[in-house]
């Protein structure tokens, strides 16, 4: 009896590790059609892109080099999209992956279908999954006219030599990745309710993602949404995002618009981009340098979501 028993256990855990592996492998990621894109031409539509790219969604934080001997770490000169950032085990995540080169270098054998798909579903040209590091999942539900302008703007950016790497997952997510990617559902955000697109500037500027604590799967805890506490892992030190809820005691509950506005101003120019670090060697992962230049209306109308937020007491220290 015994004997039956235990060869029906190991028969399940067979079973069960062929179904995890051919599910993983062999039927995900989904298939997503590689669609027709006309891409704007307009000049007005290019800079929408190029401001997107640059100051809301900030694809050139992760997708150029940065200096981390200022705070901030603003964009070295000349790397603009050539890719190259390493993210590691030593910044807390389960292997070893670099931001890809985005310059027309890169992505010009790319059909626009296929940075469409990558932007907005995660599958690489070649149908790989992409990690979420890349906020494909928040970028599924952009507004249309918006992902169309990024791409717009990439195939302008000057071309530069830079061959990277592809990622190495760590078992098992190095199969569990192939899960995440799903077909864009695109919207379109109604950019005259301050509300509305002050919730879609914070998607896509990542507010939320940063600003919210995860629990041991590393998925946000909705219940503390912008209550600060993600830990990051950033030169020997823990840094912790700040509550940014409109709790009045350990939020931004007691900040005014104009001070909100003012707080991202400190960054502008050459002087928000050469400030030294301090003796400790603190430094933010936060790409203060690209969001100063956020126009006030944008500024604004992130600041009215917060306000309109759930107030979370969470008293945070920043750094350890």
């Amino acid at each position: 009896m015994l004997k039956k028993i235990i060869i029906t256990l190991l028969a399940v855990v067979v079973l069960g590790a062929a179904w995890f592996v051919i599910n993983f492998t062999v039927l995900l990621p989904r298939d997503i059609p590689v669609p027709e894109i006309t891409l704007p031409t307009a000049p007005e539509e290019i800079e929408r892109g190029r401001y997107l790219a640059t100051h809301v969604a900030v694809c050139m934080d992760c997708h150029s080099r940065r200096n981390w001997d200022y705070f901030a770490g603003p964009i070295i000169p000349g790397t603009l999209g050539k890719g190259g950032e390493v993210f590691d085990r030593s910044t807390g995540l389960p292997g070893v992956l670099t931001s890809k080169n985005i310059t027309p270098y890169n992505l010009g054998d790319w059909s626009d279908g296929e940075l469409f798909r990558a932007i907005t579903g995660g599958l690489q040209k070649d149908g790989d999954a992409l990690f979420p590091l890349m906020p494909y999942d928040a970028y599924r539900t952009m507004d249309e006219r918006d992902v169309l302008a990024i791409m717009a703007y990439l195939r302008t950016i000057a071309p530069i030599e830079n061959d990277v790497g592809d990622h190495e997952l760590d078992f098992p997510l190095s199969l569990i990745v192939n899960s995440i990617p799903l077909e864009a559902e695109l919207s379109a955000v109604n950019r005259d309710d301050p509300l509305e697109y002050g919730e879609y500037l914070s998607t896509l500027s990542g507010c939320t993602w940063c600003h919210t604590p995860i629990n041991a799967t590393q998925q946000l805890i909705p219940e503390q949404s912008l209550a600060g506490g993600h830990d990051f892992f950033m030169g020997g030190f823990v840094v912790r995002s700040a509550n940014i809820s409109p709790d009045p005691e350990t939020g931004i509950g007691n900040w005014s618009e104009e001070q909100f506005i003012a707080r991202f101003r400190e960054y502008q120019g050459q002087a928000g981009r050469s400030i030294p670090l301090g003796e400790e060697g603190y430094n933010s992962l936060m790409p203060w340098t690209m969001y100063a230049d956020m126009t006030d209306a944008d500024l604004g109308a992130i600041y009215t979501f917060l306000m309109q937020s759930e107030p979370r007491s969470n008293k945070v220290t920043i750094y350890e």
